[in-house]
């Protein structure tokens, strides 16, 4: 049974065949969205994936002297995929750095409160930024309103991505009216 690294990856491959270096860079953008990987982390997997039968290789030529491999999911990957999806799914622990920082706030002084939010709120605003470029890229795709397509997934997954950030900027901002009120 793959690990999640591994389904990441067999997702990843459904939708194009890739090398190992596109996996790595696909992991970044849009998966590191909400799932991350190392570079070094996808080749030991897409060994143990294609170890078990669930991905397989054509050798193409590669950027340098020696020809590199492109992957693809095997039937039997499509299937462990498919299976994983619709799985049930336990509650997973929540470990976010960033909100066990602001749940501490109270031991600063509110001007660098503030100012650790406000560095928040940034980064939410850059990643809604980012949401919304994706978004608009998928705009007038018809596979976007499609069930059955990549393009629909990645849609709903960005609009999710969206209403979280949007969300986390309201919070922001309730969080420096309050450092910011009078007292």
């Amino acid at each position: 049974m793959p690990s999640d690294l591994g389904y990441a990856l067999l997702g990843l491959l459904a939708r194009r065949p890739s090398t190992g270096y596109e996996l790595a860079r696909r992991m970044q953008r849009p998966v590191g969205f909400f799932w991350t990987a190392g570079h070094s982390q996808v080749y030991p997997e897409l060994a143990r994936l294609e170890d078990d039968g669930l991905v397989e290789h054509d050798e193409v030529p590669g950027r340098g002297p020696l020809p590199t491999k492109r992957y693809r999911p095997t039937a039997a990957g499509l299937d462990a995929l498919r299976t994983w999806v619709v799985a049930d799914l336990a509650p997973q622990p929540v470990r976010d750095l960033e909100v066990l920082r602001l749940w501490s706030l109270w031991v600063v002084e509110p001007e660098a409160a503030a100012g650790l939010v406000e560095r928040v709120r940034a980064g939410h605003a850059e990643r809604l930024a980012a949401y919304e470029a994706d978004l608009a890229s998928l705009a007038g795709d018809p596979a976007a309103l499609e069930p059955d397509s990549p393009a629909f997934a990645s849609r709903l997954t960005l609009e999710g991505g969206r209403l979280t950030r949007r969300a986390a900027l309201e919070w922001c901002d309730l969080m420096l009216a309050e450092l910011r009120r009078p007292r």
